[in-house]
């Protein structure tokens, strides 16, 4: 069987999208694993046939006693694909848990197929400038599956099992004394639908006002490359889009003076059209995007602005524009 589990729910309705496929063309059920409950039934509508609700003490993530939890599961149900979550603790969560299970383990898996009855798994490596296809030649199978990598189902009525459990695990001596959350601002780009993002192009800091201007009239996010957020901190981390940053994938992604470093292209590929402006006609960001503008974003920004505002809108330029898969 197909087994998929994540500590986020938008996450878990992705893999089950991919766990649907790879399900049906082994001839297999596919299940799902909630620790400490959840909304089990939209999981069901997602696409699992069967989803086990797992008891538990505890309130905070800990990668000791979740990966007892899913190693019993998997040992029962004698899963043979077991796709986690690639966030912070599904990474934790998945190595930990091939070394309990003596099994291959693949993290940030950017493609998932079936070569017969063995998994391919593909992910990045060089820092983006190649891709590995690993085969797995024992059983289970672990993979982690980054967010945004594939598209959830459609939900749907469909009739599904749920089955509550309580699965004792031993006591570890690390503890969770406190939780403190980070910071942040409200921004999230992984969700954004349009991103105008901004690179070394700029001068100063105070220039990203015209950045934020253009994304204001879009209804857009404001996103950035490694350099404005890492090393001259004009936009904080949750701006950054890279193989460091935010992995994103945007029906529009509009590039303002980045050059396009393999790095910065790892977090942004999967985007559906991509509008790069760039003085240098050479940038490697315009072979990666669908329409491009050589020229100063000095000059090029006030200018879609202008255009933008006074004579399509954001909404009807969106609707004139046609977003397809790459």
């Amino acid at each position: 069987m197909v087994l998929v589990y994540a500590d986020d729910e938008q996450l878990a309705y992705e893999l089950l999208g991919k766990g649907r496929e790879i399900a049906d063309e082994l001839q297999v059920p596919l299940k799902a694993v909630i620790i400490g409950g959840g909304q089990e039934k939209e999981y069901i509508n997602h696409g699992a046939d069967k989803v086990f609700v797992v008891e538990s003490p505890l309130q905070h993530f800990k990668a000791e006693e979740y990966s007892d939890v899913l190693a019993n599961i998997i040992k029962e149900m004698e899963a043979k694909v077991i796709l986690i979550g690639g966030n912070k603790n599904g990474r934790e969560l998945a190595s930990r848990l091939a070394a309990q299970l003596n099994a291959g383990c693949v993290t940030d898996c950017i493609n998932l197929s079936l070569d017969g009855n063995h998994v391919l798994a593909e992910k990045v490596v060089y820092g983006g400038n190649a891709i590995a296809i690993h085969r797995f030649i024992s059983e289970p199978s672990i993979v982690t599956i980054p967010p945004r990598t594939y598209d959830a189902l459609p939900a749907g009525e469909r009739e599904g099992e749920v089955i509550r459990k309580k699965i004792d695990t031993k006591e570890y001596p690390s503890k969770i004394v406190n939780v403190e959350e980070k910071k942040a601002e409200s921004v999230n780009v992984e969700a954004a639908e349009i991103i105008v993002s901004c690179g070394r192009g700029l001068k100063k800091k105070e220039d990203i006002q015209q950045i934020e201007e253009l994304a204001k009239i879009l209804k857009a996010t404001v996103g950035c490359s490694r350099p404005i957020a890492a090393d001259l901190k004009w936009l904080s981390e949750d701006h950054w889009i890279g193989l460091s940053g935010h992995k994103v994938k945007p029906r529009l992604y509009i590039a303002l003076g980045i050059s396009g470093q393999i790095q910065h292209i790892a977090g942004m590929r999967d985007s559906d059209i991509v509008v790069a402006v760039n003085k240098d006609a050479d940038a490697p960001i315009f072979k990666m995007a669908d329409y491009g503008i050589v020229g100063d974003i000095y000059e090029a920004v006030p200018l879609l602005t202008k255009e933008f505002k006074e004579k399509l809108g954001w909404l009807e330029f969106i609707n004139k524009v046609t977003f397809q898969k790459r």
